[in-house]
């Protein structure tokens, strides 16, 4: 089966660093193309790749599936622009700025019977694959507590278009995005949700912290993400009645593909011992050994999705929800109070 022709839109160092060689090295998927507006960095790694001065040179062509790694203001646009050329289309997270737009998306790739995904690679961690391993085995009991940790330490801000006065800029729609989806797969839809979204660094443009209680039935869900934490936090702390499960540390895959290390093998995406959570139970404390991550199956699954061999792993639909989150953590933050599910999932 001829290999599914792939446009990167954007070699950035997301573009470069992570989605380029995970396309290159997926059976089924050719790096054939990417627009890089000003250089031709890409030729330097994958000579054999075309490179377009523009997104509208590379829907003229015969390009298959348009992967899209731009400004997150820049997204809808062009996700937009790509499925009216009846192209399959992957979005960097998060899919748009607002739920209207991912909505809009949404309804016109199902109507053009075309796919459209977001890399939401963090359903791949290591780590996360445990914290659901050990869920759906009950190991922990009723669990009634859960957070997740997702920190930096970064005083000064950046020349980086992330921390700039842009929509769908800064830290919420950064890092919320991965941390908002991993507890909505895990807990569904909350009863309620509160935020504070602040700017904490003197000089800072846009939002640097965050911190998300939301009540999923019987859990408490506490996500948070900061710039200024260079001490050791939890990256998983899970409370349940036949006792606790903590995890330091992030998965290993995205420091491993910024060395330059490639995604081949099978040892990629496995942790250190140094590195396993533990369990805490009555008078016990266990290792619990970190599954593999393995970011290679989310483009996996896009071939094979449109192939139609599989059903698609991180569909459109799902993703809206996540956006709903985010800017019902908007108003929460500028209202002060709690929001309710029945307005964060309205359909207005």
């Amino acid at each position: 089966m001829d290999e599914i022709k792939t446009g990167l839109v954007g070699y950035g160092s997301v573009g470069e660093g992570m989605h380029a060689p995970l396309i290159h090295h997926c059976d089924g998927l050719e790096l054939w193309g990417v627009v890089e507006r000003h250089h031709e960095k890409s030729r330097q790694k994958y000579p054999e790749v075309t490179v377009f001065k523009s997104l509208d040179d590379l829907l003229a062509s015969e390009v298959e599936l348009v992967v899209i790694v731009t400004p997150n203001y820049l997204h809808f646009e062009q996700a937009k622009k790509s499925l009216l050329a009846g192209k399959h289309v992957v979005v960097d997270k998060p899919l748009c700025v607002t739920s209207d737009e991912a909505l809009e998306l949404h309804e016109l790739a199902k109507s053009k019977g075309i796919i459209l995904s977001v890399f939401q690679n963090r359903r791949w961690d290591g780590d996360f694959l445990t914290v659901k391993d050990l869920l759906k085995k009950n190991h922990l009991g009723r669990v009634v507590h859960f957070e997740s940790h997702f920190d930096r330490f970064r005083p000064n801000p950046k020349n980086h278009w992330k921390e700039k006065e842009h929509p769908g800029s800064g830290m919420l729609y950064d890092l919320g995005p991965h941390l908002i989806d991993q507890a909505l797969v895990l807990f569904g839809r909350p009863d309620w949700l509160y935020a504070e979204v602040l700017k904490q660094r003197p000089n800072a443009t846009m939002d640097d912290f965050f911190e998300i209680s939301m009540k999923c039935g019987d859990v408490k869900v506490r996500l948070t993400a900061s710039i200024y934490v260079n001490a050791p936090i939890p990256r998983f702390l899970i409370l349940g009645e036949k006792g606790s499960f903590s995890k330091y540390g992030l998965d290993v895959q995205e420091a491993a593909l910024k060395a330059g290390n490639l995604p081949v093998g099978t040892e990629w995406g496995k942790e250190s011992e140094a590195y396993y959570g533990v369990f805490y139970g009555e008078g016990s404390q266990d290792q619990i050994p970190t599954l593999a991550g393995d970011y290679r199956q989310f483009y996996q699954n896009i071939f094979e999705a449109i192939r139609g061999q599989a059903n698609l792993h991180v569909a459109s639909d799902q993703v809206i929800d996540g956006l709903k989150v985010i800017e019902a953590c908007l108003e929460s933050h500028k209202s002060g109070r709690r929001v309710l599910a029945e307005k964060i999932f309205s359909n207005k």
